[in-house]
């Protein structure tokens, strides 16, 4: 079977019906919601002091089994498209997130990584050439606010590096997310191949950075390997099909958002599994971060006084 058009893309994204559009948000926001389990994870089954380790088995093995399952290549320009993608969305984004997570307090490193919405929101306008959308940009504003008080602490420290690192970080996923949409994918190809080909182009580069950073791979006992295999397969495999399903399927702004999700979901498996407490005013951040969410699914707000033109698509 294939699909009606030669690319699903920023073209027609946000028209389906609201229930369809609903059902699409939620899968996608399994993705994030599955991405907040990894400080947990890390911290409790890992081996400490080899992250890049960590985010290279994320990504490679689950791109090489997603490419063994779908048995699809890229052809064409889509060889170096989907390297650009794979080293922006993967490879070169797990190693600045692991310098700004060593660097910052991981309240601090966490908020900075939330500005990624606020930037898909310039990226918009400047590459797909949307119209800027001030209802958006403002409840990304919001959610980036109640991220910050859900995650950082009274004695949050500031790093010049991490700062940068964190920031470097987001503009890498948010211009990963952009040019996704941009290109669209090929009819042909689902949305698991698609993963396929960004998760094994994003590990094959971190495969040298790994090597250089850290050396010799540490040993593998058996909490290790379950830790390894979630964030491989739910953590890699599983997210990043269902991420580029809704990138494709729904408005940017929409999606980039849904990123919040994650630093929410490490604070309440803080408190779950971890002893952690919410105050009061996280739980204020928690609610202002959960409104932002909710708020950017819906579609943005006519100007009033001027009529909303529409152009054949």
């Amino acid at each position: 079977m294939t699909r009606p058009s030669a690319l699903t893309g920023s073209r027609g994204a946000g028209t389906a019906a609201p229930h369809g559009n609903l059902s699409r948000t939620a899968l996608t926001a399994l993705a994030p919601l599955a991405w907040g389990t990894t400080y947990v994870v890390t911290t409790e089954l890992l081996p400490q002091g080899h992250p890049l380790f960590a985010g290279l088995l994320r990504a490679l093995p689950a791109g090489l089994v997603a490419l063994a399952l779908t048995r699809t290549l890229p052809r064409g320009t889509w060889w170096g498209k989907a390297a650009v993608l794979g080293v922006l969305n993967i490879g070169l984004l797990f190693p600045l997130l692991f310098i700004a997570a060593e660097r910052l307090p991981g309240g601090v490193a966490a908020t900075v990584a939330a500005a990624q919405p606020l930037m898909v929101a310039v990226l918009a306008v400047t590459v797909l050439h949307e119209s800027p959308s001030a209802w958006r940009l403002t409840w990304g504003v919001v959610g980036v606010g109640g991220v910050g008080l859900v995650v950082i602490g009274p004695h949050a420290a500031l790093d010049a590096i991490g700062i940068a690192a964190g920031l470097a970080g987001a503009a890498s996923m948010a211009l990963g997310l952009t040019l996704t949409k941009r290109w669209g994918r090929p009819a042909e190809v689902g949305p698991t191949a698609f993963a396929g080909w960004q998760l094994t182009a994003g590990g094959v580069f971190l495969v040298p950075v790994t090597l250089l950073v850290e050396g010799t791979p540490p040993a593998i006992d058996a909490p290790a390997a379950l830790g390894y295999l979630w964030l491989g397969l739910a953590g890699g495999l599983v997210a990043y099909g269902l991420w580029f399903r809704g990138v494709a399927a729904l408005p940017v702004g929409s999606v980039a958002v849904l990123v919040l999700l994650s630093p929410l979901v490490a604070a309440v498996l803080g408190v779950v599994l971890l002893g952690q407490t919410l105050g009061p005013i996280q739980l204020v951040g928690f609610g202002l971060a959960l409104a932002a969410i909710a708020a950017t699914q819906l579609p943005p707000r006519p100007a009033r006084g001027r009529p909303r033109l529409t152009t054949p698509r």
